[in-house]
């Protein structure tokens, strides 16, 4: 079973402050500790080399062997008040010349240990620990060898002071520890405060108050691109839910319209006895709902495989102007019946789906004609752009759209006039295949509507 607290931000923060501190003042006391020791050591070897040349100033004073005998008075003289200093000299011979009470040394050679070895320590055989140097005493008397002098330092007292302090030292650790801990946890609760507010401000958005956001204003440096990130994440969801709205309404209003002139005209058609001819007139009536419907549905699957990325369109090299050339001819029965002008100028070639990009084209040029006025004109260009893009514009005269509309032009179902009357394949379905289309290619589709002309641009990468 896991560790739930351990997956809580406030418990991490808490453990990291606390590990922190911990750490400081842990090599805090360690760096404190050596120097302390260095310093004693310091201390004793500044005592201990001072009482060396003492020494060797009293033994150089020396004129004769019955000086010697005095020297054991001066040394205890100069002892006085030392506890824990030992001394001992030895003679040539390795014979104590002077050993002060309690002495205690390792073996000491005739002064042909080189310096290097010293200073050193080591236990004596009262278990206690010694720090010592060792050094050469040249005396006074004529043809003297020089005698070789030994000095101590008891480091019990030492001892006892650093076991006080790292005890002192592991308590104000442990001390410190649980603090820093307890304070680490009350300001990583109140540092971590906004969060919460975020998440009980989250939590009351639901699908029904998609247009609530999230306040800016209190948030700290470090939350504020969340919030706008999820503030973004809202602006889109809401987005998304209003279209999904909008494509359901208008999906049942689509299917509606020719499921119920069916529905009509075949209970009409059931209620009474019929000619053939009046049969036939009926069937051929309910032939044009069904295509209609069938058409609706075939265009719905081609959006729905185009939003989970299964177009894959063919690569093959695409005469637009032989396909632009051909819908013109296609179209112009329509135009004629309107008086208008089409006309097509550039060429160009891509590598693309030549169904797809005939689909495409002939739904812009529907749109187009649909949407000019009596003796309007529809002109298509077909160039290079020098950007490295295929790109072929649709341009039509009309009524501008207004602004507000044009970003919503290739939502499915979406009319800047809803009252605008259908003709042929206006279902409301043929811009938002182009975009699929054009996507599925690469490319992208825009719009511009001003001063009377509306043009639909798309750009495939060459």
């Amino acid at each position: 079973m896991k560790w739930v607290a351990g997956n809580s931000l406030t418990t991490r923060l808490t453990l990291l402050f606390a590990v922190v501190s911990t750490s400081v003042l842990l090599l805090l006391g360690l760096v404190i500790g050596s120097l302390v020791e260095r310093h004693f050591e310091d201390m004793d070897l500044e005592l201990l080399e001072g009482k060396l040349e003492l020494i060797q100033h009293a033994l150089a004073a020396t004129r004769s062997p019955n000086d010697l005998e005095t020297i054991p008075a001066q040394l205890d003289a100069a002892l006085i008040g030392h506890h824990g200093l030992a001394v001992g000299v030895w003679n040539e011979a390795g014979k104590p010349l002077y050993l002060s009470e309690g002495a205690s040394f390792p073996e000491v050679k005739q002064a042909q240990v080189p310096a290097a070895q010293f200073p050193r320590t080591w236990i004596g055989s009262d278990q206690h620990l010694y720090r010592g140097i060792v050094g050469t005493a040249p005396t006074g008397i004529p043809g003297g060898i020089p005698t070789t002098v030994a000095l101590s330092t008891d480091l019990t007292h030492h001892e006892h002071f650093m076991q006080s302090f790292r005890l002192t030292m592991w308590t104000v650790v442990a001390l410190a520890a649980t603090l820093s801990g307890l304070l680490g946890g009350l300001a990583a609760r109140r540092g971590l405060a906004p969060l919460h507010d975020i998440v009980r401000h989250a939590a009351d958005i639901t699908a029904e108050k998609l247009d609530q956001r999230l306040e800016e204003g209190n948030i700290p440096l470090e939350l504020a691109e969340v919030v706008r990130t999820l503030n973004s994440m809202l602006a889109r969801l809401e987005g998304s839910f209003r279209r999904l709205s909008d494509f359901s309404s208008d999906l049942a209003h689509e299917l509606r319209t020719p499921v119920s002139n069916l529905l009509t005209q075949t209970q009409v058609t059931l209620s009474k006895a019929r000619t053939l001819e009046e049969y036939q007139d009926v069937l051929a009536s309910n032939a044009e709902e069904f295509e209609r419907l069938s058409r609706t549905i075939a265009d719905m699957l081609f959006l729905a495989k185009a939003d989970n990325n299964l177009l894959i369109p063919l690569r093959e090299e695409v005469d637009l102007g032989a396909e632009v050339s051909s819908l013109l001819e296609f179209y112009e029965a329509y135009a004629d019946e309107k008086e208008l002008r089409l006309s097509c100028s550039g060429e160009a070639s891509i590598a693309g789906d030549r169904l797809m990009l005939r689909r495409a084209i002939g739904n812009l040029l529907s749109n187009a004609v649909r949407h000019t006025p009596q003796l309007g004109r529809i002109s298509i260009e077909l160039k290079d752009s020098p950007e490295g893009e295929t790109v072929i514009s649709v341009e039509n005269t009309g009524e501008t759209i207004a602004p507000e509309h044009l970003p919503r032009l290739f939502d499915r179902f979406y009319r800047a006039d809803a009252s605008r009357q259908h003709y042929g394949e206006g279902s409301g379905l043929g811009l938002a295949i182009t975009r699929s289309i054009v996507q599925a290619h690469g490319g992208e589709v825009s719009v511009v509507s001003e001063r009377g002309l509306t043009k639909f641009s798309m750009r495939f990468p060459r």
